[in-house]
């Protein structure tokens, strides 16, 4: 197999490659990414057996064929180099890799492309398309929430599924839960609920742009994804996703608003001196506005005050700061609604105005 390229061209395809890749060991088939030169196109692949990626480039093909090559010390050398055309030249079980303005030239082992692993095949027809910018808003309101405890595998993913006119997900670790919709018509076919591992949530999140259609079909087992000139697939998270709907407060008598910016500076300052183990918070709410405190037992204390529109007794609400600081980190509005009706139950978080999601957190003892 022998290809020349652009260098700029092939180094961000094969970034994106090595990011898919969880093994470093170079004997390791899942550490290499496979190459398929044919027709002025170079096929890319990546896999760490969960999550599978494919995209293609055009080249200048010189001699068709396939192999694979060590992602790590590929992904290397191409940010080594200074732009320009590079050469690509596989013999045997041997990669040489040279710019062509430069006289400098790297080899590399390579595996046979046939011990690759087969990706799945998508049936084309069970696809259905949603704007690629509201899909991503969807993740970036969900997948921040999802549970880091592998024993609580279920939790590990963000919950999609569709109900009546309503694409819906949903991520939480059990103290918190992220709620996000968009409203569907028919063009989104009827699926089973499914868990959606993260890491091709947040690798959607970083490499689709904003403009056009991503496509998605959804079996049992497998999510498949396209964008742009990329494919995507991931197993999805066996289990029993929780009745999230049970813990969504019916009714809710207090509620009060303040400026998100304003938050999170406050939130900013405060947290850096706050317990590292519980990361407690308190919210003092009354009507002249919002007191928020931290103590970091035998070092410090701090206090900052912000306005907030309220109107009721005041009361105060014992919170991991974290839980309050990522969804205002997601939001994009000016002014932010806190609802609650006991400082013991849970809190629900909203834009103003309300949009197609919110954020329900679970207050800590007030010790």
């Amino acid at each position: 197999m022998k290809f020349t390229c652009e260098r700029s061209v092939l180094l961000k395809e094969i970034a994106i490659a090595q990011e898919i890749i969880a093994s470093k060991n170079a004997i390791s088939i899942l550490s290499n990414i496979y190459l398929e030169a044919e027709n002025d196109a170079l096929i890319i692949k990546s896999t760490d057996i969960k999550v599978n990626f494919e995209t293609k480039v055009p080249v200048t093909v010189l001699e068709a064929g396939s192999t694979t090559v060590f992602g790590d010390k590929f992904l290397g050398i191409l940010n080594s180099i200074p732009d320009g055309e590079l050469e690509f030249d596989q013999s045997e079980m041997k990669i040489t890799i040279k710019p062509v303005n430069k006289k400098v030239k790297f080899q590399l082992k390579s595996i046979a492309s046939d011990k690759f692993p087969e990706f799945p095949v998508p049936s084309d027809e069970k696809f259905f398309e949603l704007p690629v910018k509201e899909f991503k808003d969807m993740i970036q309101q969900t997948v921040f929430a999802v549970s880091d405890d592998e024993t609580r595998y279920f939790m590990n993913g963000v919950s999609c599924e569709k109900q009546e006119n309503k694409l819906i997900m949903v991520g939480t670790d059990g103290r918190r839960l992220a709620y996000v919709y968009k409203e569907t018509g028919d063009e989104i076919k009827d699926f089973t609920g499914v868990i959606i591992p993260p890491k091709i949530l947040n690798i959607i999140q970083k490499r689709a742009g904003d403009e056009g259609l991503i496509s998605l079909s959804i079996t049992d087992k497998t999510i498949f994804v396209k964008f742009g000139s990329y494919q995507l697939s991931s197993v999805l998270i066996e289990g029993q996703f929780p009745n999230y709907r049970r813990v969504i407060p019916e009714n809710q008598t207090h509620s009060f608003s303040l400026n998100r910016l304003e938050m999170l500076d406050a939130l900013r300052r405060v947290s850096l001196l706050v317990e590292q183990k519980s990361r407690r918070i308190y919210m003092g709410v009354s009507a002249e506005g919002i007191s928020i405190s931290s103590e970091e037992s035998e070092i410090g204390v701090a206090k900052e005050e912000i306005p907030c529109r309220y109107e009721g007794e005041e009361v105060s609400i014992a919170l991991n700061y974290r839980y309050i600081e990522e969804p205002f980190k997601v939001m994009t509005e000016d002014e932010v609604s806190i609802h609650f009706s006991d400082v013991s139950k849970a809190i629900t978080i909203r834009p103003i105005p309300e949009k197609n999601f919110f954020h329900i957190i679970m207050p800590m003892q007030v010790d």
